[in-house]
């Protein structure tokens, strides 16, 4: 008996019902998988308002500096630094306390990398760049100290902070096809995690 190969119309909607499937085990949480990428490897996207909130949940961050200045840090307001693929971020800060008759705002500029962490499944800022710590009508003396805080204050902001999580969902498909999350590059619009083939065992 002879046997017909399918319709191609047939076969088209096979696809696309895989296609279907494969991309709602993709979906998780805030974020999606892009099921093919250049390299025909998935690629997980997280957009910035995400970032966005994902990164507010730290704040509002409160600290002391020399024992004398209080400092009082808002959230950032994240900026996708694509060439560099780096993000920036710029944040309301007010200083305030004993030495300091009223409290100053001013505000905090900054720059960071990012990393994937495999045993949480996170995405961490590292790599910390202080570019601006400034505030208005702050005496020379506490512009000065506050000027020499700035390293240490966005390492108690932001080192190390989480920008997102992965969950298990997120990872089935990219694990069924043997791949593991690789390089992170910043977009105008996000992130975009590439995958990598997993080291044989």
């Amino acid at each position: 008996m002879k046997v017909c190969p399918p319709h191609p119309l047939a076969q088209g909607i096979q696809r696309r019902k895989l296609l279907d499937t494969a991309t709602r085990l993709a979906m998780g949480g805030a974020a999606y998988l892009v099921l093919f990428g250049a390299h025909g490897q998935p690629t997980y996207t997280v957009t910035t308002a995400q970032l966005q909130d994902a990164i507010a949940r730290r704040f509002p961050l409160r600290k002391r500096a020399q024992g004398i200045l209080d400092i009082t840090v808002q959230a950032p307001q994240l900026r996708m630094l694509a060439t560099q693929n780096r993000l920036g971020a710029v944040m309301a800060v007010e200083a305030g306390g004993p030495a300091l008759r009223r409290a100053y705002p001013g505000t905090f500029d900054l720059d960071f990398a990012l990393r994937y962490e495999a045993r949480d499944m996170t995405i961490r800022a590292h790599e910390l760049r202080v570019n601006a710590l400034q505030f208005e009508g702050l005496p020379p003396e506490a512009s000065m100290l506050l000027g020499s805080y700035g390293p240490q204050l966005a390492e108690q902001a932001l080192q190390g902070a989480v920008l997102h999580t992965l969950n298990a969902q997120d990872l089935a498909l990219p694990n069924s096809m043997g791949v593991q999350p690789s390089t992170i590059t910043v977009t105008d619009k996000g992130l975009v995690i590439a995958f990598v083939n997993k080291p044989m065992s």
